[in-house]
């Protein structure tokens, strides 16, 4: 009898184990015409130009960072802030350049789609 119980219980742990490592499922909500209205959307992109000091570029990186003065199109009041670029807009420009840019701003990173020397 004792046998039994034994192997009663070694084939019974594991697979009474093998249930501990699973998640739980999220709920599944099926949202109305009117929730969808409360949730938070994702932001429109917002573009901006201005003009500034190029003071640091790292085309590994893909960035560059500009003390730019204000960005009325975006609120922004003069600051130093780093933005991705894209490879051709980091070509044509070194640290100490002063520039006209512009950037696209989708509510958490900017990225200057075009710069230029200023005069």
């Amino acid at each position: 009898m004792k046998t039994q119980l034994i192997l009663a219980a070694l084939i019974a742990l594991p697979l009474g184990l093998s249930g501990c490592d699973k998640k739980p499922e999220a709920p599944k909500v099926e949202a109305s015409a009117d929730a969808m209205g409360e949730m938070a959307m994702p932001t429109a992109v917002k573009h901006g130009k201005g003009i500034g000091t190029v003071t640091a570029i790292d085309p590994s990186k893909g960035t560059i960072t500009l003390d730019h003065g204000e960005i009325s199109e975006l609120q922004w009041p003069a600051m130093k802030m780093g933005f991705a670029a894209r490879p051709e807009v980091l070509t044509n420009v070194k640290v100490g350049d002063k520039v006209h840019f512009e950037i696209d701003w989708d509510g958490k990173a900017g990225t200057v789609t075009a710069i230029g020397l200023e005069p």
